[in-house]
């Protein structure tokens, strides 16, 4: 019985933690892929941001290089968000990252230097830095629908490990009662008695004592009393 239980409790265990196991594996798989996704945008927006001041400052070359090597790092970082929806509702965030990023890309893209724009903080401020700002905001929340859902993927997965041991605890306590009360018949209904007998005996050997120990169980060791009580009786009746 013992080791069937701690057989059961193991085999229990063990599917929950390889379910654990691959609950964590899908949690890397699906939110952190999309969370690390956003954070590749989010730093792509960035370093936009720094190529359009270095263009109203009048540095093409080095804005239009920092902006086109920022765009293909937003793109990149976006193509894994589209390819990984996991989420439900996740698409919505996701399309309108992608319709934000063209509105905002629509307006860096145009001439700056040489242009009235050069120079002009105020229609920076005006005009991209809202769109920075509104594109960055929805990035943020893609990142956030991943993290709020692998916290409540993690809290699930504390709870199921919690329940992957109960069945090894329980079994454990259950082995430990069944042990305690096995030591316990057995020295009551077959220590105890075989004791009793060989006390019996001696009396019997050294005092003359008659042998009067009753067994209350109906099995081997009541026969063996018995033939010890025929034994000592028909010696006695001999001395």
């Amino acid at each position: 019985m013992l080791a069937l239980m701690l057989l059961v409790a193991g085999f229990v265990s063990i599917r929950e933690f390889t379910n654990i196991g691959q609950k964590v594996q899908d949690l890397l798989d699906d939110n952190y892929i999309s969370i690390d996704a956003s954070q590749t945008m989010l730093e792509a927006l960035e370093r936009e941001d720094s190529g359009i001041l270095l263009l109203i400052l009048g540095k093409w070359n080095e804005g239009r290089q920092l902006l086109m090597s920022s765009d293909s790092l937003f793109m990149s970082g976006y193509s894994i968000a589209k390819n990984n929806i996991t989420i439900p509702g996740e698409d919505k965030y996701v399309e309108k990252i992608y319709s934000g990023y063209l509105e905002y890309k629509g307006q860096w893209e145009r001439p700056i230097v040489g242009t009235e724009k050069e120079g002009d903080i105020n229609w920076y401020y005006m005009q991209l830095h809202q769109d920075f700002l509104d594109v960055k905001h929805d990035v943020k929340e893609l990142m956030t629908i991943n993290q709020d859902t692998m916290y409540a993927t993690s809290s699930e997965l504390k709870n199921r490990s919690r329940r992957a041991l109960m069945p090894g605890i329980v079994a454990i306590i259950a082995a430990v009662i069944f042990s305690l009360l096995f030591v316990f018949f057995i020295t009551h209904y077959f220590v105890k008695p075989i004791i009793n007998i060989s006390h019996a005996i001696e009396d019997f050997q050294s005092l003359n004592k008659p042998y009067d120990i009753e067994i209350e169980t109906s099995d081997e060791i009541q026969t063996l009393s018995e033939s010890v009580r025929r034994l000592t009786q028909s010696m006695s009746i001999k001395s």
